[in-house]
């Protein structure tokens, strides 16, 4: 009998930001292009960023309380340490982005497409990816109190020693979807986990909801 290919893992670009420029942020105004710049410090809030398009861009220390950027497109961009208690950033595009070191208190990205991005080191309270699509996404070293995939597209994520309060997976479609290292304390959607890695041992504590969400009875 043949072998079953294993779990695959994301394939993240490398990202190569050379030369950057030093850029206002007071400057950055919806759906214009961005490109080459470093932003240190920044301070969004307030702002309406929708349709802009920042490529090979870099952002440290960056300050974002109801800032608005729905439909953004984020290119080979690197943001580390934002402090956003809201990140609004519903079906926006993010390409080839890290996000490192930072805390999001609710990040609304629901229909958003997210292709070769990496969030490392991250604190998140609440985030909602409803309807998007994730292609080659890893999460390294996250807290997430709740992550929303309800009806989302996955291929080839994985979650490396990540806690996660609460998945909800209610018709999402998933491949490639490492759970393994991934501590799980309530998951909705029994019925979308295929395509899904487990270890055995998640398997185990999740034997009772599981008997539960069938209708099965479990008596000694």
């Amino acid at each position: 009998m043949a072998r079953k290919p294993g779990t695959q893992a994301p394939r993240l670009d490398a990202i190569r930001l050379d030369d950057l420029v030093a850029g206002d942020p007071e400057t950055l105004r919806s759906h214009d292009v961005y490109e080459g710049l470093r932003f240190e410090g920044a301070d969004l809030s307030g702002r309406d960023l929708s349709g802009v398009q920042l490529r090979e861009c870099a952002f440290d220390d960056l300050q974002a309380h109801d800032a608005s950027l729905r439909g953004a497109t984020f290119a080979d961009v690197e943001i580390h340490r934002l402090n956003a208690p809201i990140f609004s950033a519903p079906r926006a595009e993010l390409r080839s982005v890290t996000i490192d070191g930072s805390r999001l208190g609710s990040a609304e990205l629901y229909e958003s497409a997210l292709s070769s991005v990496h969030i490392s080191s991250t604190k998140l309270g609440f985030a909602n990816l409803s309807g998007a699509n994730l292609l080659d996404v890893l999460f390294t070293g996250c807290s997430i109190d709740e992550l929303d995939l309800s009806s989302s597209k996955l291929n080839r994520v994985a979650f490396v020693d990540c806690t996660i309060g609460v998945l909800s997976l209610n018709h999402a479609t998933l491949q490639n979807v490492d759970l393994r290292r991934a501590e799980l304390s309530r998951l909705d959607g029994f019925t979308a986990l295929a395509g899904a890695t487990l270890s055995s041992g998640q398997v185990a504590d999740l034997a009772s909801s599981f008997a539960e969400h069938l209708g099965i009875r479990v008596e000694d």
